[in-house]
């Protein structure tokens, strides 16, 4: 799926407050170097983030994406151990089922490889 309609489909079905909470700690997961997604995936996380970072999550705040910002500028070194407290508290205040059905819906999307 070319980015613009990756765009679109996230602004269309990932606006939900948990849908953005999701995808920003899958973003962090992928910055701690903890995420097992495979390299399409990872290439798309960023742009589903992207479309959607400025809608307002349900438990992570603007911090989480003040520091993804950074890391992604080119800080990433200096905030390893940063990434790692916030990646923690954000798969903590999600639950797994939450964080499992949301990868699921991707995949059943062809917005993740399968």
């Amino acid at each position: 799926m070319p980015a613009y309609s990756l765009a679109a489909w996230a602004l269309e079905h990932l606006a939900a407050p948990v849908d953005v909470d999701c995808t920003t700690t899958v973003m962090l997961k992928i910055l701690d170097g903890k995420c097992k997604m495979g390299p399409y995936d990872k290439d798309v996380i960023p742009l589903l983030y992207d479309a959607t970072r400025h809608l307002p999550g349900k438990l992570l705040d603007d911090a989480a994406h003040a520091l993804i910002e950074r890391a992604r500028a080119g800080e990433r070194e200096s905030l390893v151990s940063e990434i790692y407290e916030h990646r923690v508290l954000a798969e903590t205040a999600i639950s797994r089922p939450v964080m499992k059905a949301y990868k699921a819906r991707l995949r059943a999307a062809g917005v993740l490889s399968g």
